[in-house]
This record gives C-alpha cells, sequence and structure tokens, in this order.
C-alpha cells in the first residue's frame, strides 16, 4: 500500500500563480505521453507516485491524452483510486479540451456545448468530482470568444473547476479572453504556452500581458520533445521518439545540435545536465510559474526536481547564453 513520503515537501519550490492564491511546484508533471492504454501501468504509476513524494503536486492532463485519447486520465484514475485518494486536497489536478475527441460538430475546438461535456467525460474517467484547473486547449477561430470564456465560468460555478486557464492563444487574445473572465467574475489563473530555449515567442509580446493581468503560466516542451537534454549531441539516435516517429520531430538539424552542444558545456560548468540548464532557464522569468516535464521513467523525474538546486543564473552566463541562442 502506497504510503506518502514525508518529506515530500522540504526540497520543492512553490510558486504563486499570478496574483491568486494557488501556488504550483516549480516543476510539474505532464501525462501527454506514457501513460495511455498502450503504456505498461506500473511505470506510469510508479512515476507519478515518485513525482508526489518529491514535492510535485500538480499533475497536467487533457481529454486527448493517451493513446488511445482518454486513456491517461483513465490511468490516472485508476492511481488515484487505488493510491493517491487520502491526498486529494494537496493534489492540483488539471485538465483540457479543445482538440478533437469525437465526431460530429460538437467534438472538438471551443463550443460551450464541448467544453462542458469534455469535461463531464473526463471527471468521469478519473473519478473525481472536480478538477483543480480546467483549460480551454487552443484557440477557435469560428466560435465567439465569449461563449468559449463563459462556459469557462460557469465550469467553475457549476463547481466541475476551481480554477480555469487558456493554451495556446497568442497575447491578443489572451488579454481579450482575460477581460471578458474578469467581467464575468472569473478570472483567468493560468495560462499554459509552448516555450524553450528553440521557441521563445512568448517572449514577443505575451509575458507582458500576463504580467499586467495577473497571470501565471505553466510552459510545455521546456526540453524541445529531448532537443534540450544530452541525447542527440553525437546525433539523432535510431532508437529515440524524434528517429521513430515523425509526430515528434520538432525540425532537428545539425545547426540546433551544434547550439545544444555549446549550451552543454555551459550547463557542465554549473555542475547540471543540459535538461537541467534547460528548465531552470524557463524558470528564470518571473512570468513562468512552473515548468512541465514529460517522463518515461522514475529517474527523468528525479532528475528534473534535482534543477531546483541551482536554479540562479549570473549576468555572464545569461549572456553566453544569448549569444549562443543567436548564432
Amino acid at each position: 500500500m502506497y504510503q506518502a513520503s514525508d518529506t515530500r515537501y522540504t526540497e520543492m519550490r512553490y510558486n504563486r500563480c499570478g496574483r491568486s492564491g494557488l501556488q504550483l511546484p516549480a516543476i510539474s508533471l505532464g501525462l501527454w505521453q506514457n501513460f495511455g492504454g498502450v503504456d505498461l501501468f506500473e511505470n506510469s504509476r510508479a512515476m507519478v507516485l515518485r513525482a508526489f513524494d518529491l514535492g510535485i503536486s500538480h499533475m497536467d492532463l487533457a481529454n486527448n491524452y493517451g493513446p488511445p485519447a482518454g486513456s491517461a486520465e483513465e490511468t490516472f484514475g485508476q492511481i488515484m483510486a487505488k493510491d493517491l485518494k487520502p491526498w486529494r486536497d494537496e493534489l492540483i489536478i488539471s485538465t483540457k479540451a479543445g482538440y478533437y475527441m469525437w465526431p460530429g460538430p460538437y467534438g472538438e475546438w471551443g463550443s460551450r456545448k464541448y467544453l462542458v461535456s469534455s469535461l463531464d467525460q473526463s471527471l468521469k474517467r478519473m473519478g473525481l468530482q472536480y478538477v483543480d484547473i480546467f483549460y480551454h486547449h487552443r484557440p477557435d477561430p469560428n466560435t465567439p470568444l465569449e461563449e468559449t470564456m463563459g462556459a469557462l465560468d460557469y465550469i467553475v460555478r457549476s463547481g466541475r473547476a476551481l480554477y480555469v486557464g487558456i493554451s495556446n492563444y497568442r497575447h491578443e487574445d489572451t488579454q481579450k479572453a482575460a477581460a471578458i473572465l474578469k467581467k464575468l467574475g472569473t478570472p483567468c489563473v493560468i495560462h499554459q504556452p509552448r516555450y524553450n530555449m528553440m521557441d521563445r515567442w512568448i517572449e514577443n509580446g505575451l509575458t507582458k500581458v500576463l504580467e499586467e493581468e495577473g497571470i501565471g503560466s505553466i510552459v510545455f516542451s521546456p526540453l524541445e520533445q529531448g532537443l534540450l537534454t544530452d541525447r542527440y549531441l553525437a546525433g539523432v539516435p535510431a532508437d529515440s521518439r524524434v528517429g521513430m516517429s515523425r509526430q515528434f520531430k520538432p525540425g532537428i538539424t545539425e545547426e540546433k545540435i551544434e547550439k545544444v552542444r555549446q549550451l552543454n558545456e555551459i550547463a557542465r560548468t554549473r555542475g547540471q545536465t543540459m535538461a537541467q540548464l534547460a528548465l531552470a532557464w524557463v524558470l528564470r522569468l518571473p512570468q513562468v510559474t512552473s515548468a512541465l516535464i514529460g517522463s518515461s521513467k522514475v529517474k527523468q523525474v528525479e532528475d528534473a526536481v534535482a534543477t531546483l538546486k541551482h536554479l540562479e543564473f549570473s549576468s555572464e552566463e545569461l549572456t553566453k547564453i544569448e549569444a549562443i541562442l543567436a548564432s
């Protein structure tokens, strides 16, 4: 029988999410891959439980995570029922809706019909009465923003979620969405954008909006799907996710790998792995509340949390990193 570690809160750093009362661990665990119905349950369970023992109190899901779609929520629901139920009030559990889930006009995007129905399905799969954070997963070019944000407001008022957020919204739409939610009385608490050393788009407007609106953020793909680790320093191995699947291929080039080799030298002088340097780098921004990691084994969770031992950068280190990224 699982028993949570008595030291789970001693090493983790918790950051306030914007101007809300919500605090998130600096490292959060995403269940996008390796937690689906095709994956080994005991490995998925071991990663979740080890993460919680290390102070990762935030587990991030979405309706379409798997594969197959929905199965990551089912896996997590089993772990909740089997192990984590006594600690539900210590956990921040998030899910999302926006991408394709079922046939017909109400199976994706941002209508009130889709968002409410999808969350009801997610709650059933996870065996939960509510989630802590519910996101609209991507902007809908056809549904009025007022309808989508109104659905998020309704979801909170109906008790299905405690907080709401958005994901993959550009800064202009983030500002509009935040204004609508503020008027409704259900603030936008968090944004989940893609952000890493190779993809810095949030610095061109979004971080300013987050600061002005008091919205926190949790960044996904901080390791650029494995590029910002030591795995590709000698080239792309055939057994890697990038080597095996087009789905994960982030446009790896020799030019990018050479940059990672140079960044790895900075990591080495700091006593860190390349992955730990990349995680510390995204967390340097005050607007970044948490870095969302993916994992395929327990050791990767442990290594990510070890990043917190050295988060600070000297001005010289930041200057060197900027020069490498700009080259």
